[in-house]
């Protein structure tokens, strides 16, 4: 893989100490800054700690499509767990762990959220056409609609949306305004079928933008992250994660080092987790330098 910088060699780094072996960062409000780009520090720090053998896995709310052009801006193999967990995936297409959610489940989620269906897209592991589907845009708000925009090559308008569960879809995406999003989450709380999904939320209030994903259940970052870990013999102690969200708090759960961006949530603060920088200042590169002798 070409990159600009070429990664330093291992001799210019190593880990302060061998207790972190798996370094595992969110991606947007982590990893990107304000200006949705990796800052030169965060991307120098990253690139050190893989040069001293710290494995690095981004973990991210979005598609592994739409995640693919941040992950090879870092010039090195890595691991991609996306879609909030549902699936784990190499740079070069190989796949270790998809968590679908059953075809049946979705179809009555739908049918439970029938007032919300301007807010509903629907997502499916292809990169095809069709692998994000809705009914229209017109009820989605600006901040969604411009990603949207930027995926319309993977775009299908279906009406009704169950038209388009011939099959077992990754995840199931409500969208809007912090008010309308208050007003979804209710409705899923009257639905009554927690016990067969998952539901994380993201939201950025500077923004009036809330996500909520409804995952297959016992789906999140956190049992993404901790399968991957089991999967390549690390320790939870030996785990460093780093988030800002909602949806990350089942991985900072896990990890025996999490770590919160200065632009963090609410949710996360008051936990006792490290905090670090935020992403205008290179929040990542910081908490990196705790780890890795640069």
């Amino acid at each position: 893989m070409q990159t600009s910088t070429p990664p330093p060699s291992p001799e210019t780094t190593s880990p302060k100490s061998d207790s972190i072996r798996l370094l595992a960062s969110d991606i947007d409000g982590t990893l990107l800054n304000p200006q949705f780009q990796i800052s030169d520090g965060d991307l120098t720090a990253l690139r050190r700690a893989h040069a001293a053998g710290i494995e690095i896995v981004l973990v991210t709310g979005r598609r592994h499509t739409f995640a693919l052009p941040i992950a090879k801006q870092l010039g090195f193999d890595l691991w991609l767990i996306s879609s909030n967990g549902a699936v784990t995936r190499s740079l070069g297409g190989e796949t270790f762990h998809r968590d679908l959610m059953p075809r049946q489940v979705c179809l009555e989620l739908c049918g439970a959220m029938q007032d919300f269906r301007g807010n509903t897209v629907l997502t499916f592991d292809k990169e095809t056409k069709g692998a994000i589907v809705l009914e229209h845009l017109d009820d989605l708000n600006t901040s969604i609609r411009r990603w949207l925009e930027k995926n319309m090559a993977f775009i299908e308008f279906v009406v009704p949306i169950e038209n388009a569960l011939t099959s077992d879809p990754v995840q199931a995406m409500f969208c809007g305004s912090l008010a309308r999003m208050g007003e979804a989450l209710r409705a899923l709380d009257a639905s009554q079928m927690s016990n067969r999904i998952t539901i994380l939320r993201t939201e950025y209030p500077e923004r009036d933008l809330s996500m909520i994903d409804v995952l297959n259940t016992g789906c999140s970052k956190g049992h993404a992250l901790e399968r991957w870990a089991a999967h390549r013999g690390f320790r939870r102690e030996q785990v460093m994660a780093i988030g800002d969200n909602h949806n990350d708090v089942e991985m900072l759960e896990f990890a025996g080092h999490p770590v919160i961006m200065g632009n963090a949530c609410a949710e996360l603060r008051g936990r006792g987790w490290s905090v670090t920088l935020g992403n205008d200042q290179c929040g990542v590169a910081a908490a990196v330098a705790e780890v890795v002798n640069v």
